[in-house]
């Protein structure tokens, strides 16, 4: 059991946190969420013993083993990554080290008699029975494992990994922290440097642990799948709920409601009481009974209402200006750094109005294609255009850090502003939570979470009507999250967002394209389309090949015709993606005449007028239409994939 015991911080004159108090038990499953700033990390740092507090203490059982994930984390170099990731079971390699002393030792010996050789001979058993009880003969096979499930190859085990960015390299760190399995995992946003397929295997992994876990994340499925308590850090104190985060959303919203509610009664009685108070008061013959009366309202016990922080910024996209029917195309565009291939004769083509997310294992070209689009870097082969009145909006993945720290937030503003923008920064930094003296501040001295909001704002400055967003979650809070996301579904434009965040994506994109294997996979529908279909697909993929083995030793030759989007042509491909958005704009037509119809014919007088007939026949014609159009649609939809 971990207790946390009136933790006190303060900053200057801001307290962080006020005298706080937590027990975390065996099976407790915790996120820790809260605004940017609150002081979740801080309350991280402390538990893990990297920060002391001014008052109070940190009490946990001896032999207790932590693991702590954070944002900051280096790797040594000049190792490979499978033997960086070995050095999890430092306690196995260091009894193997003794045994193979030992062995040694025993091989040169020849004093056997001996009371010295006795207890080496003894030593031995019990270093081969400890290796033995810890595992050590799979030790090499979990490892190898547990890096494959965060999504690395089987031929990066033997990489150096000096060769691998900071996210990858965070990944390492995360498999050697698993692999330990300690008493306590401390995560700090696991899932910013992981795409979804690594997600989706550390939700499994966390559902199969034993010990506690604490989880800073942005992620609301994440947290929906892993945790099973919610501690919020606000203003200083910690409010905490037994529930996962979406249930806390709702549970933390009755609560207040009901707060606000006895609140509201109990100030309506006070008041009623103040004023017979005075009325007694002013009449000598009841002045002893408006005292008393007054001693029994100092006693009452006050409902206090807790501040909340329910700042949010506002963001609303400009009307888009109104762009050619195909925004942006791609046509055989392969890329290569040295001898890496990261994308193979990609054809693709986005039409106007689309929403298209970018989905798939980092290092598979998503962001490289985006940067190909925009113009931030060339294709090695291949060839990309825009449409005619395109105009970029582009939030690159480390946007916020391309920001000269060394100015103002104000004088950035003016760096992007156009001359017509100038006489609006101000209002439009006060929508983004920038108000008053903080326009004067170095952007040296914002937060990650700051620097992302003042990013965004900068992207407002000019009209655009292709918006392309590559991870804009990263280090946004969850209300922020959802503030951007209802601006963008209120967008006019075409967009374009990459991101790993299930949540955000929900319901946002039309198109889902999944890179692999240096190519695009085409998805009609959002995130959760994709994974409904991803899943329904290898459960496909085990059927075939069974099939295919059990044909194989049979003697049989069948293999099943190829009907995936591989198998069509760009041509094809676009005349069916034609096809159904055509079919979708109809669908959508015909289901709301036929609803208006249907209105108007729950009103008996619909059926006096003169040209019922006709409209009754309309309504048939429309409702056998829909189905005819719900038809082509499926199938093209079908040969999509």
């Amino acid at each position: 059991m971990l207790s946390l015991s009136n933790i006190y911080i303060q900053y200057g004159n801001r307290i962080l946190l006020d005298r706080v108090n937590m027990v975390a038990k065996p099976g407790d499953r915790i996120g820790l969420v809260g605004r940017n700033g609150a002081g979740k990390s801080t309350l991280l740092k402390i538990i893990a013993g990297e920060m002391s507090p001014q008052e109070g203490n940190v009490v946990q059982p001896s032999h207790f083993t932590l693991g702590y994930l954070h944002q900051d984390m280096l790797l040594p170099k000049g190792k490979t990554v499978i033997d960086e990731t070995m050095t999890a079971f430092a306690e196995v390699l260091a009894v193997e080290k003794r045994l193979h002393d030992v062995q040694n030792d025993l091989a040169v010996r020849e004093d056997y008699e001996t009371d010295s050789y006795a207890k080496l001979i003894e030593e031995l058993g019990d270093l081969t029975e400890h290796l033995h009880h810890l595992g050590h003969a799979t030790t090499q096979i979990d490892a190898e494992r547990v890096l494959a499930g965060l999504g690395f190859q089987h031929s990066d085990m033997g990489r150096l990994t000096d060769e691998f960015s900071g996210g990858w390299q965070m990944r390492i760190e995360l498999a050697k922290m698993l692999l330990r399995s300690p008493d306590l995992l401390l995560l700090d946003e696991p899932t910013n440097h992981l795409d979804i397929e690594s997600i989706l295997w550390l939700e499994d992994w966390l559902a199969g642990y034993t010990g506690m876990a604490i989880c800073i994340s942005h992620d609301r499925r994440f947290l929906d799948n892993v945790t099973n308590r919610t501690v919020e850090v606000v203003l200083g104190r910690l409010d905490d709920y037994k529930v996962p985060y979406s249930a806390y959303v709702e549970l933390s919203s009755e609560r207040r409601e009901k707060m606000q509610s006895a609140y509201d009664n109990q100030q309506r009685v006070i008041a009623d009481r103040e004023r017979t108070i005075a009325r007694f008061m002013a009449k000598a013959t009841k002045t002893k009974m408006a005292q008393s009366m007054q001693k029994q309202l100092d006693k009452i016990d006050r409902i206090e209402i807790d501040d909340i922080d329910s700042s949010v910024m506002n963001l609303r996209f400009p009307p888009a200006p109104r762009s050619g029917e195909v925004v942006a195309k791609a046509e055989r565009v392969t890329k290569r750094y040295g001898n890496t291939k990261v994308l193979e004769n990609v054809d693709f083509e986005i039409l106007r109005g689309e929403r298209i997310a970018f989905v798939g294992q980092n290092g598979q070209g998503k962001t490289t294609l985006a940067k190909i689009l925009v113009g931030a870097e060339p294709p090695t082969s291949g060839n990309t255009t825009l449409g005619h009145n395109v105009q970029i909006g582009y939030y690159a993945q480390n946007q916020a850090e391309t920001l000269d720290p060394k100015i103002t937030l104000l004088e950035t503003m003016e760096k992007y502003a156009p001359p017509e923008m100038r006489t609006k920064l101000r209002s439009t930094l006060g929508g983004f939570l920038f108000s008053g003296e903080d326009v004067d501040k170095k952007v040296v001295a914002l937060s990650g979470g700051e620097r992302a909001r003042l990013a965004l704002a900068c992207m407002l400055l000019r009209p655009i009507n292709f918006l392309i967003l590559d991870e804009p979650t990263n280090h946004l809070d969850m209300l922020s999250k959802d503030v951007l996301k209802n601006a963008l579904l209120d967008f006019t434009g075409t967009l374009l967002v990459v991101s790993h965040d299930r949540e955000f994506l929900s319901g946002l994109s039309t198109r889902t394209m999944e890179f692999r294997d240096h190519r695009l996979h085409e998805y009609l529908g959002d995130i959760n389309y994709f994974l409904n279909k991803r899943k329904l697909d290898n459960m496909r993929d085990v059927e075939k090949r069974t099939v295919a083995a059990t044909a194989s030793t049979q003697g049989g030759g069948y293999a099943a015709p190829d009907t995936s989007v591989e198998a069509l042509s760009a041509e094809e491909k676009k005349q069916l993606q034609r096809v159904v958005q055509k079919t979708e704009k109809r669908i959508s037509e015909l289901e709301g005449q036929i609803t208006d119809m249907e209105q108007k014919m729950a009103d008996m007088a619909f059926y006096n007028q003169p040209n019922a007939d006709k409209l009754m026949v309309q309504y048939q014609d429309w409702k056998k239409e829909l189905s005819t159009v719900y038809s082509e649609w499926e199938k093209a939809v079908e040969k999509l994939g």
